[in-house]
């Protein structure tokens, strides 16, 4: 199983996803967000939660996680409403399509997401750029779920496993992303790590914090077939 991160590793919408994400947060908590809370590695509900703290929004725990759905909600509409601003304002990262069509060719393999964003959002980037058609989001591993990411990868893998009949041992999920906290997802998971420098951290970062294999780019496919495969 091979699974991707989707923010920074195959596409680039930040400026879209922050003026969603903005606006979602005034709408929800009636302050307009002026510290934008870190977004590597991290969720869409650990971003909001980050963000009132930084924005001094002070509430109650059991008010935070109330206002955590209609956050949601509200992000999804507002990202939705700036669909054709996504190939506009962002972009496909160089080699995302083609390693995306390189995997797709490998017999017994099944590609999916394992990201921060909602099912919804994530959809939403992939099918901008035309990444969809590459990948099972029914399978995948989302934001908006109650598990730490290293726990949703081993949902993403069980899912796989109940839908295609198929049995993945240890060293049989490969997880691409960017960040460090991707690559300790990957290990707490037991999923090999293919950590790409296209996000902030870069590829000495990405070998300190252990990951299996660090490529600058997804600009060489038949080098990430062959980490794959080997």
């Amino acid at each position: 199983m091979v699974l991707w991160n989707v923010d920074l590793t195959l596409v680039d919408v930040a400026k879209v996803s922050r003026a969603a994400f903005a606006e979602a947060f005034k709408t929800v908590t009636g302050r307009p967000l002026v510290k934008l809370p870190q977004t590597a590695g991290r969720s869409e509900p650990e971003m909001f939660f980050d963000a009132l703290a930084l924005n001094g929004v002070n509430l109650r725990d059991d008010d935070s996680e109330r206002l955590l759905a209609p956050f949601g909600a509200e992000l999804a509409t507002s990202l939705a409403a700036r669909r054709d601003l996504l190939t506009v304002e962002g972009r496909l990262l160089s080699g995302a399509r083609e390693s995306l069509a390189a995997v797709e060719k490998l017999r017994g393999v099944v590609q999916s997401v394992l990201t921060g964003s909602s099912k919804l959002n994530a959809a939403l980037k992939l099918h901008a750029f035309g990444l969809d058609k590459y990948v099972d989001l029914g399978v995948g591993g989302y934001g908006s779920e109650a598990y730490p990411r290293g726990a949703l990868l081993q949902v993403t893998r069980q899912r796989a496993e109940e839908k295609y009949g198929m049995s993945l041992g240890d060293g049989a999920t490969v997880y691409i992303a960017d960040s460090p906290r991707d690559v300790e997802a990957a290990r707490v998971g037991g999923a090999r790590s293919v950590a790409v420098a296209s996000g902030r951290a870069s590829t000495a970062e990405l070998r300190d914090v252990g990951a299996t294999y660090v490529l600058p780019d997804l600009t060489d496919p038949k080098r990430l077939i062959d980490i794959i495969t080997g």
